[in-house]
């Protein structure tokens, strides 16, 4: 009989020595993602699941680190989504150890896939609203005290109307923009032609014709409403860290220094200085490797990664 105990032991003890070498046993830590530095690699994750997350992202169980205590938020920009935004940098940032979270918002309400993956369409503050839901949400499962947030495009000027108006006050710490646009844009010279319409009267009648597909676009413009209701009190706020990463080449952000905020808690970049390689514009920004890693430093100032100098395509990013 007790030698029938010592036998089972041994087996059990084999057993578990197996599973585990196998994989099954417990603390097995998982595969790193696949990472490509190209703007255009989330679109894939998009066509296989319509409407869904890349792997990494909205895990609704993930606990943050103690290395990486705040979830980072991703925030698209506008035509973006959770997925077709960020497909360099879902993959990326759960490498190195963080819980990621990519919102979908702003899409047309009741139209079918795939323009229902054309998120960024509908008004500035109807948008600040989702982001508002979907923050609170993060912040609940999560148990984090704020999060972190990175954004391209329109979903670098989006989130300040939440914090500002909507209750996002005190739950950002840091908030990381690629191609900002704090001063609005004039590119194809809309803030002109806005002005001009409205000297002939016709102001309401293109924001109803321009507003019906994209309720944000005319917000985004220099001089808008929207931009002087975001820059009437200072848009900083100064429990926050920016870092606000800018490319030459942003045929969207006209001048691209709308994005430059000048205070003690901002930092501004710009990709080409020190690397002429850097061809990215307003959407191949996402996908440069190099924009990547000043974000990646950005977020964790105490152990920063040497920022190398890489080509990186147009509309891409691609080295």
């Amino acid at each position: 009989m007790q030698q029938a105990r010592v036998i089972g032991t041994l087996i059990v003890a084999l057993m578990f020595g197996l599973l585990t070498a196998l994989g099954a046993g417990p603390a097995v830590a998982k595969d790193p993602l696949p990472v490509t530095y190209n703007f255009l690699s989330g679109i894939p994750g998009e066509l296989s699941n319509p409407g869904g997350s890349l792997p990494g992202s909205n895990d609704w169980n993930c606990k943050p680190s103690a290395e990486h205590p705040r979830p980072v938020v991703l925030v698209h920009g506008t035509g973006g989504g959770a997925q077709t935004n960020w497909g360099t940098y879902v993959p990326l940032l759960a490498n190195n150890g963080y819980c990621v979270f990519a919102i979908d918002y702003g899409a047309l309400d009741g139209v079918p896939w795939p323009l229902s993956a054309i998120g960024g369409l509908d008004r500035i503050e109807n948008s600040a609203a989702e982001l508002a839901t979907f923050a609170d949400r993060v912040l609940a499962s999560t148990g984090a005290e704020k999060i972190d947030i990175v954004s391209h495009s329109q979903g670098t000027l989006m989130p300040t109307y939440w914090i500002k108006y909507l209750g996002g006050a005190g739950k950002v710490d840091k908030y990381i923009s690629l191609a900002p646009l704090w001063n609005g844009t004039n590119v194809a010279a809309s803030s002109e032609i806005a002005d001009y319409a409205k000297a002939l009267g016709l102001g309401g009648f293109q924001e109803q014709l321009v507003g019906s597909l994209c309720g944000a676009c005319l917000q985004m413009s220099k001089g808008s409403d929207m931009i002087r209701t975001l820059q009437s009190d200072g848009i900083l706020d100064p429990d926050i860290t920016y870092t606000n990463i800018m490319t030459r080449f942003d045929e969207l952000i006209v001048p691209y220094t709308s994005g430059k905020l000048i205070a003690a808690n901002s930092t501004n970049i710009v990709v080409q200085d020190g690397c002429s390689q850097d061809y990215t514009e307003h959407a191949g920004l996402a996908g440069s490797r190099r924009a990547a890693t000043f974000v990646l430093n950005a977020l964790d100032p105490a152990n920063q990664q040497p920022v190398g100098c890489w080509f990186a395509a147009p509309f891409t990013g691609a080295s």
